[in-house]
């Protein structure tokens, strides 16, 4: 990854806005411009240099991690420790100094105690998110550690069919794929796992519970993994049992309006329209009013990031933004469905990651 010049391009953002330095806080973002992957620690991006402060825990870890930030270990409250610095590093200056803060991530009692460390003619300010959209657009070693998730968080679903069945319960199976994921090399799951069966299929993001899966119905199976900080999501639905014509058409909706929305995702087009292309499908299937959510999201270092697909969004697709398209059908009481791949957005049109087999897929019941 190349920090160095990832902080030289937000420099660069500076230096045409009407702040003078950004603190970042979030620690994606962090972790995104410099390399740090612990849990306590703030950056400070200057016009003409960066500062990353952390305690005394990450003494070791930071100097090994941070790449192009000089590295300043707090002895107290790690954010009065980095007011205190930027006052002292500005005490011989005679001009107004206006410091940029994330307000996504700061809050309001986070941002009266920094200003009250601060020397008087400092002013903090809340900034654009200028980091998550530079993240939006992925470079060639983040689409490349992506992949790597991906693949690794596909190869679940194989276990998962090998252990699904009626009467097992969804925790069970949960924990047979995520055993599988840290066997294979994740630092984690992305989320919570979700295996939602029966009715329970009918709760878009139903995690796994003590409910022994049915016959006769639906198994929402929604995974994914960490893997060298960058994450992966997916969702297969599979039928337990002697399948229903019924099931069969609503599946095979979702299908449709999952392909309609990857074959309009190119550079150029806005998200709204990818959300567009799936819903008109469902519309036209007599299900539009069962699709509840949005048609997917970006991911990256977190789970959950820009572009948001959904109705109206104006964003604009990118090459190298990464997407999920997810379009589910949910009866409340009765079933669910919901097929999700990854797609990265190319120059000519747009790769899909997860590997594609989305047939039909009927599980017998013992």
């Amino acid at each position: 990854m190349d920090f160095r010049a990832r902080q030289k391009k937000l420099r660069e953002h500076l230096a045409i806005t009407r702040f003078d330095a950004l603190l970042i806080s979030h620690l994606p973002n962090i972790r995104y411009m410099c390399g740090f992957t612990g849990s306590a620690g703030f950056l400070l991006v200057q016009e003409d240099s960066s500062v990353f402060f952390t305690d005394v825990r990450y003494d070791t870890q930071a100097r090994t991690e941070v790449k192009g930030a000089k590295v300043v270990i707090a002895r107290k409250a790690l954010l009065p420790a980095v007011g205190e610095w930027i006052s002292a590093s500005r005490r011989r200056s005679r001009h107004p100094w206006t410091l940029g803060v994330e307000p996504e991530h700061t809050t309001i009692g986070e941002k009266q105690r920094l200003g009250e460390t601060l020397a008087s003619g400092i002013r903090v300010k809340s900034a654009s998110p200028i980091v998550e959209r530079a993240r939006m657009v992925k470079d060639e070693d983040e689409l490349k550690r992506i992949r790597a998730a991906v693949q690794l968080g596909a190869s679940l679903f194989e276990r998962a069919r090998q252990v699904l069945r009626a009467g097992v319960k969804e925790s069970e199976v949960a924990a047979e794929m995520e055993y599988a994921a840290r066997r294979g090399g994740a630092e984690e799951m992305s989320f919570a796992t979700i295996i939602a069966s029966g009715a329970r299929s009918a709760l878009p993001h139903g995690r796994a519970s003590e409910q022994a899966i049915p016959a006769g119905a639906f198994v929402v199976c929604d995974f994914g993994v960490i893997l060298h900080g960058y994450c992966s999501d997916r969702t297969r639905t599979v039928w337990v049992g002697e399948p229903e014509e019924e099931a069969r058409r609503a599946y095979e909706a979702v299908r449709e309006a999952q392909q309609a929305a990857i074959d309009v995702v190119k550079p150029g087009i806005a998200a709204g329209d990818v959300d567009a292309a799936a819903r008109n499908v469902l519309r036209k299937a007599g299900l539009g009013r069962y699709f509840s959510h949005s048609t997917g999201h970006g991911v990256g270092l977190e789970i959950h990031e820009g572009p948001r697909v959904a109705a109206g969004q104006k964003e604009v697709l990118q090459p190298g933004m990464v997407i999920t398209i997810e379009p589910g059908v949910y009866f409340p009481g009765k079933w669910g469905v919901r097929i999700e791949d990854m797609v990265a957005v190319t120059r000519q049109g747009c790769e899909v990651l997860t590997p594609t087999g989305k047939d039909f897929l009927a599980i017998q019941s013992s």
